[in-house]
């Protein structure tokens, strides 16, 4: 069995080459945290279906990777593309990239609102930004740039749980997650005709999570370290295992999940390397499970 695992991790690796091939592929724009990870973009993803691609969080970087990601063989992940956005909750190191996917691609020739999909809060903060950049914005419109005023157009749009969002490629559900002090934190379930892909985002052990995740084809799932947050004092103790989730209750929630692949993304490894991340899961969870890594495609 440990030697089939291997060889399907092994085939994994070369998934981009063909990913394009397949009608639904999970790419990782970004897999960093708060942390300045020089080698990590901030929290974001996209779900590309069928040549149309949904971006869940926006962390530092996203535009760029995103257009990274375009070179791997998904046009749809050019800039002038981004046009539907998934927000799981509103830390900054989920949303500093806002004004990155509603300003660049208005300049980069988008020609569609962007239609942004958020906890409670997601409206004025759009709209903050809106009002920020509003000279930049009149200049690029009425200047010689002569930009077209419907890429800066921003539809937002306040979620609750349920189903938030459909269109002839694939369905998007939000269930709600307990992130700490966060009233709205949500993942999301997006299901397509041939993939089930569920997104945590930030949270800590979430029954709530294993009831709409139960059976996927691919769960992403932040965690930390549990011999790493050892280390730290017990402030941030206390803050990191009341936000999110650690090595063993992942192992427990992918154990009554099932998913066919468990990728790991803001991997808090606290001093701790990433393969002894993996090892603490692994030691009670026998099911495939990847690191994440930027631009890695499933």
């Amino acid at each position: 069995m440990r030697i089939l695992l291997l060889i399907f991790v092994y085939a994994l690796s070369f998934a981009h080459l063909f990913a394009q091939d397949s009608k639904t592929n999970l790419i990782l724009l970004g897999t960093g945290t708060p942390f300045a990870d020089p080698k990590k973009s901030g929290p974001s993803l996209a779900i590309v279906v069928n040549n149309y691609s949904y971006i869940v969080d926006c962390g530092p970087g996203v535009v760029r990777r995103a257009a990274q990601a375009k070179e791997l063989g998904f046009p749809s992940l050019e800039a002038a593309q981004l046009k539907t956005l998934f927000i799981t909750h509103l830390h900054s190191d989920h949303t500093i990239g806002l004004a990155d996917i509603i300003l660049s691609p208005a300049v980069l020739d988008r020609n569609a609102p962007i239609s942004i999909f958020g906890p409670v809060g997601i409206k004025e903060m759009s709209d903050n930004i809106m009002q920020a950049y509003k000279e930049d914005i009149n200049i690029r419109i009425n200047g010689l740039e002569k930009g077209d005023s419907i890429a800066y157009q921003v539809v937002s749009n306040e979620i609750q749980e349920g189903e938030i969002y459909k269109d002839k490629n694939l369905t998007v559900t939000a269930f709600k997650v307990q992130h700490g002090n966060w009233e709205n934190a949500f993942g999301y379930v997006f299901q397509t005709k041939d993939k089930k892909i569920v997104i945590s985002g930030d949270c800590t052990f979430s029954e709530n999570l294993i009831k709409y995740a139960k059976d996927c084809d691919i769960l992403v799932h932040e965690v930390y370290s549990d011999s790493g947050l050892k280390k730290r004092t017990k402030r941030w103790q206390e803050y990191h295992s009341n936000f999110h989730t650690s090595t063993y209750q992942l192992a427990e929630i992918a154990n009554q999940v099932k998913p066919k692949l468990l990728v790991l993304t803001h991997q808090l490894t606290f001093g701790s390397s990433l393969q002894s991340l993996l090892q603490e899961i692994k030691s009670k969870y026998a099911g495939l499970v990847i690191n994440g890594e930027d631009l890695a495609i499933y």
